[in-house]
């Protein structure tokens, strides 16, 4: 286990306990609502674990950093953009993925537009976006946020 592993699982185990000498009957709520949340996603997270299973047997890691890698360039940043924009993965699933991508191959630039499209951009929940903020607003915010995603990506790659 890393330290940083280890300092987060202290750090919450040390929240809890303060949060049930606080108040024990709230603390007691925020576990079963915690244990609803996990139920909830626990589906999803499995169909991800199984689909990072397949991709790490099944696809090549030439296969994928060919479609995601650095000779991909700009047709696999907007290929990642898309689908991050498109998929409705929770953030916590999104980052074992990616680092998953990364493994194979994937290069810095398309999994930081990934993750980043992912968490910024909501097509799946644009209609009620519109609903709320109006059409244009909507529009203008995920249409600005893809574009800032992608530079995101491409100052990460960069960077790093």
């Amino acid at each position: 286990m890393s330290t940083t592993t280890l300092f987060i699982n202290v750090l919450a185990l040390v929240c809890l306990l303060v949060g049930f000498w606080k108040d024990e009957a709230k603390a007691r709520r925020a576990l079963r609502v915690a244990a609803k949340s996990f139920v909830r996603i626990l589906p999803t997270m499995l169909a991800i674990i199984l689909i990072i299973g397949l991709m790490s047997g099944f696809v090549p890691e030439k296969t994928i950093s060919g479609i995601v890698g650095n000779e991909a360039g700009l047709v696999g940043i907007l290929t990642v953009a898309f689908l991050g924009a498109i998929l409705h993965i929770p953030s916590l699933i999104a980052f074992p993925l990616a680092a998953s991508l990364l493994e194979k191959g994937a290069s810095v630039t398309s999994v930081a537009v990934f993750i980043t499209t992912l968490t910024m951009i909501g097509f799946v929940t644009l209609p009620l976006e519109m609903r709320i903020l109006g059409n244009k607003l909507a529009l203008l915010r995920n249409a600005l946020s893809f574009i800032v995603a992608i530079i995101i990506g491409l100052i990460m790659g960069a960077i790093l």
